[in-house]
């Protein structure tokens, strides 16, 4: 597509594609990711890492053996024991200007953010389609009778995610119906969908990419294409993405938002 953009449309564009890429550049966000280590139920030292790390079938735990390390700005005295939601937001220890995160997918997992890391030092932005109003789409949310918990694959073999779809976005494009399992976003009028499209793999990232629904109060929704985001899989080996639901492939080039990494190509 070939389109006119007005200058308000391109700004606010480049308004967000500036925020996104400040958030990849945190010092301690996925970009600092310099390893992912597995529990298992036998304490014992990952590599440099202080303290000692393992697991259970309900949790993760540390002994810090006598290192200087601290949860939620208090010091870690004795033997810390985390519990977390499978699939869900991980917790982080500190270890001097180390973030040691804990995450739980299916099995306890520990991997290091270090504002040191390779990757992060050669970052230099994020590849992406000119901004195109075609893209943004329109559309309707329909709710499951209640959530469906959903089981998806991960960029991991063997590892699967389950998270909670609350329904289906309905949309037209080119005169064609098609229909997207949608997962809660960041807040209750948001929805996150997950998908592939005929360009994955060709000049996107193969495995996935994301877009935000944006639900007014009679069901219908905004889906804007040109804010559709790679994963961290995309920038990291370290990530454990989700993969799309089935069904949540698009049949045509969804030729806007974010395109195959620098670090990938």
């Amino acid at each position: 597509m070939t389109t006119t953009v007005e200058p308000r449309f391109a700004h606010r564009w480049e308004q967000w594609r500036v925020a996104r890429e400040r958030t990849l550049a945190d010092p301690r966000g996925w970009l600092a990711l310099v390893s992912l280590d597995w529990l298992d139920d036998t304490p014992r030292r990952y590599g440099d890492l202080p303290g000692l790390w393992w697991q259970d079938a309900d949790a993760a735990y540390l002994d810090p053996a006598g290192a200087a390390l601290s949860y939620e700005d208090s010091a870690v005295a004795g033997v810390r024991r985390f519990e977390l939601v499978n699939s869900g937001p991980g917790v982080r220890v500190t270890a001097g200007d180390l973030e040691i995160e804990v995450a739980r997918r299916s099995g306890y997992l520990i991997r290091v953010h270090d504002p040191a890391a390779p990757t992060l030092a050669a970052f230099r932005g994020v590849p992406v389609y000119d901004p195109d109003p075609q893209w943004v789409l329109h559309g309707r949310f329909t709710p499951f009778e209640s959530p469906r918990p959903t089981t998806v694959g991960a960029v991991v073999e063997g590892l699967s995610h389950v998270y909670v779809a609350p329904g289906v976005v309905t949309f037209s494009h080119e005169g064609a119906e098609h229909t997207l399992t949608a997962f809660n976003g960041k807040s209750d009028d948001d929805l996150n969908i997950l998908f592939t499209d005929e360009t994955s793999g060709v000049t996107t990232y193969a495995a996935n990419r994301s877009v935000s629904a944006d639900v007014a109060a009679d069901g219908t929704v905004t889906l804007d294409f040109n804010r559709a985001t790679n994963l961290p899989c995309a920038f990291t080996d370290f990530a454990t993405c989700p993969l799309p639901p089935a069904g949540n492939h698009l049949p045509f080039a969804v030729t806007a938002g974010e395109r195959t990494p620098y670090e990938r190509e």
